[in-house]
């Protein structure tokens, strides 16, 4: 089975439609969505439609948590905290109920999938590090964790045998200095892949961000991917 990994999409409509047609392109037998659909973007309720149009499975992510109330943005920058309770009032009831069924992970075929870490995810920390991947992988029994949330991919992978935690990176919100959306091909018989590079029309979301009234900086960063 080859799986396609997304996340971090972030209402960015124009990124996400772009992966999905890579995606079309590219034989996936499935789609999986690590969360993290809404926020910074102009287009939440568009993306969350094709995400449940398109995604076989999805799991929820903080920003997705925080629209509905769940998460304090309280721990959010200024300019998220402003998305987030945008994105809330935006957010059309069918959606908001979509939202509130995802769960926290999901296990399937020797993989785990979260939007943090597989240490308490709803915690929404962070793994930035070998150092810190090392604990988490105690933490799991799966061959491979998926993780996305710090919209940087990386492999980190487990001394002495084959397991990994593999970061996916973002679709709608890149922050590698690489402003093309990102997301992964898993093989899972071979536990084998790789992350896939797609551009997409920056300035359409960029100016939807703008118009919206969504902080400026929001759409400044994606020609920077950072």
């Amino acid at each position: 089975m080859r799986w396609g990994i997304i996340s971090d999409i972030h209402g960015n409509l124009e990124a996400l439609e772009a992966v999905l047609g890579s995606i079309n392109l590219s034989g996936i037998d499935k789609i999986i969505c690590l969360g993290d659909i809404v926020g910074y973007g102009a287009d939440p309720n568009r993306c969350t439609e094709l995400i449940r149009e398109r995604a076989d499975i999805t799991v929820i992510g903080n920003h997705d948590h925080a629209a509905l109330g769940l998460t304090p943005t309280t721990y959010f920058n200024q300019h998220a905290r402003e998305a987030a309770i945008w994105t809330a009032e935006e957010l059309a009831e069918d959606n908001r109920e979509y939202l509130l069924g995802l769960a926290f992970e999901i296990k399937m075929d020797g993989a785990l999938f979260v939007h943090s870490t597989p240490d308490n995810p709803a915690e929404w920390n962070y793994i930035f590090s070998h150092y810190e991947a090392r604990y988490h992988f105690t933490r799991f029994e799966e061959r491979v964790c998926f993780i996305g949330h710090s919209h940087v991919p990386v492999n980190f992978k487990e001394e002495g045998s084959e397991r990994r935690i593999i970061n996916v990176g973002s679709v709608g919100q890149p922050r590698d200095h690489n402003p093309k959306s990102c997301y992964y091909i898993y093989d899972s018989e071979t536990n084998k892949g790789d992350w896939m590079r797609v551009e997409y029309d920056i300035q359409k979301a960029a100016d939807k961000i703008r118009n919206a009234g969504l902080p400026r900086i929001l759409a400044d960063r994606l020609f920077k991917g950072m």
